[in-house]
């Protein structure tokens, strides 16, 4: 059996990992990702936002990978939501996400989740890492303001990448997914899977006995 680490500080991909019998360690990174957006734009202006959200997975994982306590895979992953060609990551205040869901209702984004994958040897050892995204399209209801109000009053959407979920309590506010679910809850399973097979581990190798 491998352990896992999970660089992430998200209750989502955590719980979504369990729900399939896998208790990552958990070591959360200290990547500021305002700054690592903006070098990335300066160096390309023209990247897109399913890169952006590579890149920020692939930050993340670079640095917590040789820190990492426990031999085995490391994996770091960002979401970021496109809409109009823009990045709509985590709002942080009642304000942007006002602004955004306004814009958001009764439309049809693209949920980007990139994913950074290595294998540690626990003791700082790091080996060749594999990158992949994944994305989901997403359709918002045309909700009302009350109803974004109440939303936004519960806190949720200020914290995660979008200003939604579909594993908490904006999920009534989501009409439709095209694309694996797990993708828009932050880690796209089956992706993970194939990309633990690239390393030359198997899904099984992290499951948690019963």
């Amino acid at each position: 059996m491998h352990t896992l680490t999970l660089a992430s500080a998200s209750p989502a991909r955590l719980g979504l990992l369990r729900a399939c019998g896998i208790e990552p360690a958990v070591l959360v990174s200290d990547v500021d990702e305002t700054a690592v957006e903006a070098r990335a734009r300066e160096g390309d202006p023209a990247i897109t936002p399913g890169e952006v959200a590579q890149l920020l997975a692939e930050a993340k994982g670079a640095d917590v990978a040789p820190r990492a306590g426990s031999p085995g895979p490391v994996l770091a992953c960002d979401s970021v939501l496109e809409l109009d060609g823009e990045i709509f990551g985590k709002p942080h205040t009642a304000g942007r996400a006002r602004e955004r869901w306004a814009r958001m209702r009764g439309r049809t984004g693209v949920l980007h989740t990139g994913h950074w994958l290595t294998m540690t040897d626990g003791a700082g050892g790091v080996s060749p890492a594999v990158g992949r995204s994944a994305s989901a399209r997403v359709t918002f209801a045309d909700v009302g303001d009350a109803e974004i109000e109440g939303y936004i009053a519960t806190g949720e959407p200020l914290h995660v990448a979008g200003g939604f979920t579909i594993d908490g309590r904006g999920a009534p506010f989501v009409e439709g997914i095209e694309g694996h679910p797990s993708t828009v809850v932050g880690v796209c399973l089956p992706l993970l899977r194939t990309m633990l097979a690239e390393l030359g581990t198997a899904w099984w190798d992290l499951a948690v006995p019963s």
